[in-house]
């Protein structure tokens, strides 16, 4: 990691000092690694009435049948009370379930404990999510940060949203930073340079050292848009050093129970299933302490559920879409890894410390600055149908 002593280093709180808290979902049905199966809940949910309507949601504290909320900003979800709604399940929206899982769900204010309104407000093909990772194991060589285009749902660490504004504007950075930046740089940075350098240059305590120095600016900015390419997984489909793609080698099983990896063979077993080449660093790779391709195959065939309850409500097969997923995973994971010696050895000189920010007033960050964007010029539809204006 970046050899920058820790007092000298700003924390990436201050770089980005916008966050919010990760969304709640408070029972787990309303998300799932399919579509089709969160359409199938709805319906189950609405065809029941009174007690047993109330029994399949799983009340909270925060949420019953009879709670009077919202729709969430951006989205189309019924605002009456989910005692009485008859309408349509809302479409289902990707969100980061699990580090490297994009999953789906229900976007109702209904049915989330806690949402965080804030966030879908900003949320857009331009907005980019930081996450902060779960703490893991020293040894596990885990990220520190993680990257999302679509919004992530990713607990326990905070959420630093690149802009504090729909359409990519306002970024969520120190006021001061990105002149200051500039002057020591001599060129100004884009905020998505900002990000992709804190990708790469973060540190455990959440510190991220910065440079004067133009040429190490623009190799960590790099190796950090690759990062932050891999992460979010949008456009060209990857592939392996040397062109290699993982294929299926054999036919996978409708509905394989156990996953298994021949190191030797480099091949991923979903019972008598194979898929090849897989490397050993992305079978290897940890986030959260946690193997990202067990907890992503986990997701995807978990245990028996309780009868009666809609996470019941399930696919009965594996589905195809899933394996063109898993594929791809395999690719970025592994591709993650290749970039790991580069990251290591992206050693800071000429540091920006925090203590010159705070000479230069980039710090202390103003109050205002870690709160979200006071004024949003858009209706949103509140309980009941009622309209609000923020």
């Amino acid at each position: 990691m970046p050899s920058v002593t820790p007092d000298d280093a700003p924390l990436l709180a201050d770089l980005m000092p916008w966050s919010v808290a990760p969304p709640r979902l408070g029972r787990g049905w309303p998300a799932a690694p399919d579509a089709a199966s969160l359409k199938a809940r709805w319906d189950a949910l609405l065809k029941a009435e009174g007690p047993d309507r109330e029994a399949l949601f799983e009340p909270t504290r925060s949420r019953t049948p009879q709670s009077a909320v919202g729709q969430l900003p951006g989205r189309h979800g019924g605002t009456e009370k989910l005692a009485r709604a008859t309408g349509p399940c809302a479409e289902p929206v990707r969100v980061l379930r699990a580090p490297y899982d994009e999953q789906w769900l229900i976007p109702d204010h209904r049915l989330i404990d806690a949402a965080r309104p804030e966030l879908w407000r900003v949320a857009d093909e331009r907005q980019v999510f930081v996450v902060e990772a779960a703490i893991a194991p020293a040894d596990s060589g885990g990220p520190l940060l993680l990257a999302s285009g679509v919004l992530p749902l990713v607990r326990p660490g905070r959420i630093r949203p690149l802009y504090r504004r729909p359409g990519g504007t306002e970024p969520n950075l120190a006021p001061g930073l990105s002149d200051h930046l500039t002057d020591r740089l001599g060129h100004r940075p884009d905020p998505l340079d900002v990000l992709a350098w804190a990708l790469v240059a973060v540190r455990p305590g959440l510190s991220v050292p910065l440079t004067a120095d133009p040429e190490l600016w623009s190799r960590g900015v790099e190796l950090g848009r690759r990062v932050l390419w891999l992460m979010r997984r949008d456009g060209e489909r990857p592939k392996l050093p040397g062109g290699r793609r993982p294929y299926v080698r054999a036919p996978l099983p409708s509905r394989p129970v156990a996953l298994h990896y021949d190191r030797t063979e480099e091949t991923l077993q979903l019972d008598d299933g194979r898929i090849s080449p897989v490397p050993p660093e992305a079978w290897d790779f940890e986030a959260g302490g946690v193997r990202v391709l067990e907890g992503w195959f986990a997701a995807r065939m978990p245990g028996p559920a309780e009868p009666g309850t809609l996470e019941a409500i399930r696919p009965a097969t594996w589905q195809q879409t899933w394996t063109s997923e898993l594929l791809e995973l395999i690719t970025v994971l592994a591709l993650l890894a290749e970039l790991r010696p580069q990251q290591a050895e992206l050693t800071v000189t000429n540091p920006i410390t925090a203590a010159e920010l705070r000479e230069t007033g980039v710090l202390p960050v103003p109050d205002t600055a870690r709160r979200p964007a006071s004024v949003l010029d858009h209706h949103e539809e509140g309980p009941e149908g009622q309209f609000t204006l923020l």
